[in-house]
């Protein structure tokens, strides 16, 4: 047995079990009874050094468990540290998490990790992910230390010390050809998402904002004189229109306060939406009590709203039946609309305003003149180069 000073704190390492134990003596409690602070180890060089960090961290006001490991503090950030956030990026953060970051650099005890091992484990990644990804995975442990951190469970944040490599490049957004999306419309007809992907590829709505769309925000021009909700109006007109004024981001915002904006839409999405509204009647009778009266155009067999990787799936499988693969993200119907609005000849500053990113002065002079501005130039443009519905 071996007598040790550490600090103002006396104590001892002793052989137990094949290692070494060492124990040094932090006083009484309230209860009067003595109160030691043990670590182990295979050699005392070990044992000493792991006592001379919790004694330090003792004296810092560190108040972390013996085994509390990395995995640990990730999986306490993933149910304390995610509030607030939308559920497509609460649901990435913890696929990401429980791939590549707990099972991977999750084992060491959180007060012995090093700069060296975050390197090492990043740099393992670098032939698998892309950039983008890489500062992801490694965003989630920089914040999973950082609240340890804000709970006295750890001195510094290691991850932050660390500058993420690069990784793979990742795949850029493609768009369809005007005969590929033809063809995509004509596969998508015997789909639920027919009018997702109808509205999606002709108006260049993002995906979040067409899963967040709303009944009372799809607007019928009613006697030449306003707009009014086809809830009430019906579509027994000759005009419509949407207003993209939310997503399915947290708290229902748009992407930018730029991308609020009504775009009236082209003859064959308007007709989509009509024969989409009358199918959603029939499916609500079927579904009966399990309904859930969301209000949204695009939803779920019982009324919930559409989650990101559903319309993914399926998407995937009209592409597929279109005959142009299974790689393509409903992200890309919106780079689809650009490029052949593009090739159809509208000015890129049209097209800039019916995505909902134009430029500051262009946006201004919108919303100064229009309270309600309805940008009609897309659906002409659209309707001369896709053609009218065949049943319109």
């Amino acid at each position: 047995m071996s007598k040790i000073l550490i600090g103002k704190y006396a104590g001892t390492i002793y052989q137990e079990k094949g290692g070494y134990t060492g124990a040094v003596a932090l006083g009484f409690g309230p209860d009067g009874k003595r109160k030691r602070l043990k670590r182990k180890g295979r050699t005392k060089s070990q044992v000493l050094d792991r006592l001379k960090e919790a004694v330090a961290d003792l004296e810092a006001g560190v108040k972390t468990p013996v085994n509390y490991t990395v995995g640990d503090a990730v999986e306490d950030w993933l149910a304390k540290g995610l509030r607030g956030l939308d559920d497509d990026t609460v649901i990435n953060y913890r696929s990401l998490a429980r791939k590549h970051v707990i099972p991977l650099i999750g084992k060491p005890r959180l007060g012995d990790l090093k700069a060296d091992d975050v390197d090492t484990w990043l740099d393992g990644l670098t032939d698998s992910l892309s950039t983008r990804t890489l500062r992801l995975v490694h965003a989630i442990l920089k914040r999973a230390i950082r609240q340890a951190q804000a709970r006295d469970m750890v001195t510094r944040n290691v991850a932050e010390l660390v500058k993420t490599p690069k990784g793979l490049a990742g795949r850029p957004s493609r768009a369809l050809t005007l005969e590929q999306a033809q063809a995509v419309l004509a596969a998508a007809k015997s789909s639920r998402l027919h009018a997702y992907v109808e509205l999606s590829l002709l108006t260049g709505v993002r995906t979040e904002e067409a899963r967040a769309l709303r009944w009372d925000h799809v607007v019928a021009w009613v006697d030449e004189e306003e707009w009014r909700p086809v809830v009430k109006a019906g579509f027994d007109h000759e005009r419509f229109a949407i207003y993209v004024w939310r997503s399915v981001r947290a708290g229902g915002d748009t992407k930018t306060e730029k991308s609020r904006r009504t775009l009236e839409l082209p003859g064959r999405a308007a007709e989509a939406l009509r024969r989409h509204h009358t199918r959603q009647a029939a499916q609500r009778l079927k579904a009966g009590e399990v309904w859930q009266d969301n209000g949204l155009v695009f939803c779920s067999t019982s009324g919930r709203p559409l989650d990101a990787a559903n319309v993914r799936r399926a998407l995937r499988l009209i592409t597929k039946k279109a005959g142009i693969g299974e790689t393509w993200s409903p992200r890309e119907l919106r780079h689809s609309f650009v490029s052949i609005m593009s090739d159809g000849g509208l000015p890129i500053e049209a097209i800039a305003d019916l995505c909902g990113h134009s430029s500051p002065a262009v946006t201004g002079e919108v919303y100064r003149h229009q309270l309600r501005p309805v940008i009609t130039k897309g659906a002409e443009a659209v309707d001369a180069v896709f053609g009218p519905s065949k049943s319109a």
